[in-house]
């Protein structure tokens, strides 16, 4: 009855804020945790704003693959950006306090991103599929128009799925509890400090996770077993090392990103052994690591991109000669 007229007058039904305790256990030593998060951060936002300025710049670099690449990197600086300035203000400021509707704001955000990254990476192996496979037809089937409405259908689809995660956290009661043992908001972290069940939640969860991300991993598994399949059918053994180097470099980066992401989606449901530090350390490098390596597997390891970054190195020493 005292349950009932709490909720009712709406003082335990959504708490006004949360408290995010950053990595449990290891409070302590969040200030050296932080230096090379930071450090990554940097690199991340220095890669792909890197990326981003020279395709913008260089009319001759706006193809597919090229402006694929631009939609990863503005992904990549809005994946990292969306967690990390509150996980450090969290390292070095112990401001754990986030406001409700910035914590759902930021687990939208969290999720919704990184179902369109999901998508722009499938893009990408499709993009490569058609320029290996089908070279004849590469201009035809990826011109412009198609370019973007892929880009379009890449951004709606990740934020019409994750819209739900906000009106399934918006009926659930919380009782009080606020404080998540995390260093960012994320569905079911929230979900879980609910005084209710959160069988919705956790049974539409994991229909996003395995139909939609599961899906583009089928998908672009796929699409590098029929590129591996064609670059062995090249005649020139030389080309042959080259598109392994290249395709087995892409392939680690699209590995980084899912495996942790994955991880963390399972741990959350079955994964009541893993330690709590291990599992937040793991769902922060998802949304991290891959910001920093997509600039150097997709950018650098481009020779038009390195050519044009050295290009630019060159220009700025001799405009500011030391």
């Amino acid at each position: 009855i005292m349950l009932t007229a709490s909720v009712s007058n709406g003082t335990a039904f959504h708490p006004s804020t949360f408290i995010l305790l950053g990595i449990p256990g290891m409070q302590d030593q969040h200030i050296w945790i932080s230096i090379p998060f930071c450090s990554m951060y940097i690199f991340a936002l220095a890669g792909n704003g890197t990326i981003l300025f020279i395709i913008m710049t260089d009319k001759a670099l706006h193809e597919p693959m090229y402006l694929f690449l631009c939609l990863l990197s503005v992904t990549d600086l809005v994946l990292c950006s969306t967690t990390l300035p509150k996980m450090l203000a969290i390292f070095w400021l112990d401001a754990h306090t986030i406001s409700f509707h910035g914590c759902l704001t930021q687990m939208f955000f969290v999720h919704a991103v990184f179902a369109t990254e999901s998508a722009i990476l499938l893009a990408m192996a499709f993009d490569r599929y058609i320029a290996i496979c089908h070279p004849l037809y590469y201009t035809s089937i990826l011109n412009a128009t198609v370019i973007g409405k892929i880009g379009a259908a890449c951004v709606a689809r990740g934020l019409l799925f994750v819209f739900l995660f906000i009106i399934l956290i918006k009926r659930l009661p919380f009782c009080g509890r606020h404080i998540l043992a995390h260093t960012y908001c994320e569905h079911m972290g929230i979900a879980k400090l609910a005084c209710t069940s959160i069988k919705p939640n956790t049974i539409y969860g994991l229909t996003v996770a395995l139909s939609v991300t599961g899906m583009d991993v089928v998908l672009i598994a796929a699409s590098y077993v029929l590129i591996l399949h064609a670059v062995l059918c090249l005649p020139s053994q030389d080309a042959q090392l080259r598109a392994f180097s290249t395709c087995g470099a892409h392939v680690c980066v699209i590995l980084v990103f899912y495996i942790p992401a994955f991880f963390s989606f399972f741990t959350h449901r079955f994964g009541r052994h893993v330690p709590p530090h291990a599992h937040i350390i793991l769902a922060n490098l998802y949304l991290l690591v891959p910001p920093v390596l997509n600039p150097l597997v997709y950018g650098i390891n481009t020779k038009q991109i390195r050519t044009r970054i050295l290009g630019l190195g060159l220009w700025r020493r001799q405009q500011y000669p030391s």
